[in-house]
């Protein structure tokens, strides 16, 4: 199967600024996506797409990565992923003479994710022979959703989604997962629907240590503390 695997990285942040130049255990953030995606053994080609010349200038030094600049119209905070996506699967299988038969979107602000995550995902789409197989990690240390109250009139605790019906303790509530924001694995001929998540869509499991996804400078701590913790990237 040809995999073509699309890393989404542009210049403009505005919470964390320049958070896909700003260096995490000695490298820039978007390096770490960058080796996990060459680190696996199941993508035909790799491409980072960006606007920025720095960043740009970051795949062209990582392995056998290719940087691929996208127009500045794709790089607002309004433009969709999905037209990111769609403009990088056809600059490439325009040079590339070839259509690809799926393709993996990666981000990197789960600075964590290893290559073989990303074998796992795409071997989960070929074995459910599902439209988009998404990355996933269990939901902990947060309320459950099921303990989730809107305040109606008089201040009268109501249910968010659902009555508890008395489940209090964790274990008799149901598992949740949320998506972690590192990968979705789609179909080709999805994307022409103009979604990156079909609609059959299958989740894959990520462990929770290697779900953090950095949206905050809390985030970015976090992440930091636990590198150094574990020796990871020089932390």
């Amino acid at each position: 199967m040809n995999t073509l695997a699309v890393i989404t990285a542009r210049g403009g942040s505005k919470r964390i600024p320049r958070k896909n130049l700003r260096l995490l255990g000695g490298k820039p953030l978007v390096a770490w996506m960058l080796e996990a995606a060459l680190a696996s053994k199941r993508l035909t080609r790799v491409v980072l797409s960006s606007e920025d010349d720095e960043i740009l200038a970051v795949a062209g030094r990582v392995g056998a990565s290719v940087p691929l600049r996208r127009p500045a119209e794709l790089a607002t905070d309004t433009a969709p992923s999905v037209d990111v996506v769609r403009h990088a699967v056809a600059e490439v299988e325009r040079a590339d003479a070839r259509r690809f038969d799926a393709v993996v979107t990666l981000q990197p602000t789960t600075p964590l994710t290893v290559g073989a995550d990303i074998d796992g995902c795409i071997a989960a789409f070929e074995e459910t022979r599902a439209e988009t197989v998404v990355s996933v990690t269990q939901l902990q240390n947060v309320p459950h959703p099921a303990k989730l109250k809107v305040m109606g009139e008089g201040n009268r605790l109501l249910p968010w989604l659902e009555e508890e019906r008395g489940r209090m303790a964790a274990h008799q509530l149901p598992t949740i997962y949320v998506r972690n924001g590192a990968m979705y694995v789609t179909r080709r001929d999805v994307l022409e629907r103009n979604v990156i998540i079909g609609d059959d869509c299958r989740g894959f499991v990520m462990p929770a240590d290697r779900s953090v996804d950095l949206n905050y400078e809390i985030d970015w701590q976090f992440l930091e503390f636990l590198m150094s913790r574990r020796g990871v990237g020089g932390g």
